[in-house]
Order: structure tokens, then C-alpha cells, then sequence
């Protein structure tokens, strides 16, 4: 037994035994962390798929919310828009109620005069050209131009 004893307290099997404790050590605390991880790994898993699946049913809704609230936004610019028109118009029914501004319009739309005025009508030159038939740059009506080119088209 003395050659046993002598074995165990000799440096080369304690060193021997020293570095076994500790690479089993290691491998615990390795083994650990590795559980650790994927503890953590299951619970960032399942928090992500919670949080996606939240995305998932808030993303149609909000989208519906941001529609409608500029649909109620457009509505809005839109009653504005016709308010303001019914006051122009209010403005302009309550101006058709004075006889001098239905006077006015008369004489400016319609040529009216009153009795004892003599009218004069000032005929523009490049309106009787353009009553006559339109020209182009050559002086010739439209319509000329047109047989012209059904005539060139038919000898083609």
C-alpha cells in the first residue's frame, strides 16, 4: 500500500488528477452556458413571434385608420370648399337684387343702351380671320390644307 499511497501524492498523478477536475469543470460550465443560451434563445424566439404577430394584426387597421383619417381630412377641405362657394353665390344672388348692377351687366354682356345712346360696335381684323376659316402660317384656310393632304394621300 505504501507504493499506492506513494502513487496518489506523487506530483505527476496529482497534476494528472488537477487537470481532469478541471476540464470536467469546464465541460459543466460549458454545458451550462450552452443551456443557458438556448433558454434564452426559446424565450427571444417566442418574444419575437409574439411582437411579429402584433405587426400582423395592428398593420391593417392602422392602415385603415390613416386612409380613413385623410378621407375625413379631404371631406373636410371639401365641405370648406363648398361653404365658401354658397357664400359667393349668396354674394352674387344678393347683387342680382340691384337693378343698377342688372343695368351694368346688361351693358357690358349685352350691348344694351339706353334710350338716346348711340352704340358702336369696333370689329377686330384677326377676329373676321378667324370667323372666315382659320389660317396657317401660309395664309391658307384649314380646310384647304386638309383636301390638299386627302388628295396627296389618294395619288399614293
Amino acid at each position: 500500500m505504501a507504493a499506492k499511497d506513494r502513487d496518489r501524492f506523487s506530483t505527476a498523478t496529482r497534476l494528472r488528477l488537477l487537470g481532469e477536475q478541471t476540464a470536467a469543470r469546464v465541460y459543466r460550465s460549458q454545458n451550462r452556458r450552452q443551456a443557458r443560451r438556448s433558454r434564452l434563445t426559446g424565450r427571444a424566439a417566442f418574444l419575437a413571434l409574439i411582437v411579429c404577430s402584433l405587426v400582423v394584426a395592428l398593420a391593417y387597421p392602422m392602415r385603415q385608420y390613416v386612409s380613413q383619417r385623410d378621407e375625413i381630412a379631404d371631406q373636410e377641405r371639401l365641405a370648406q370648399e363648398a361653404k365658401a362657394r354658397t357664400e359667393e353665390l349668396r354674394d352674387e344672388k344678393a347683387r342680382l337684387q340691384d337693378d343698377a348692377y342688372i343695368r351694368q351687366l346688361a351693358r357690358t354682356h349685352l350691348h344694351y343702351l339706353l334710350p338716346g345712346e348711340t352704340g358702336y360696335t369696333v370689329i377686330d381684323p384677326d377676329a373676321v380671320k378667324e370667323r372666315e376659316g382659320r389660317t396657317d402660317e401660309s395664309g391658307r384656310p384649314w380646310h384647304s390644307n386638309l383636301w390638299d393632304g386627302v388628295d396627296s394621300a389618294d395619288r399614293n
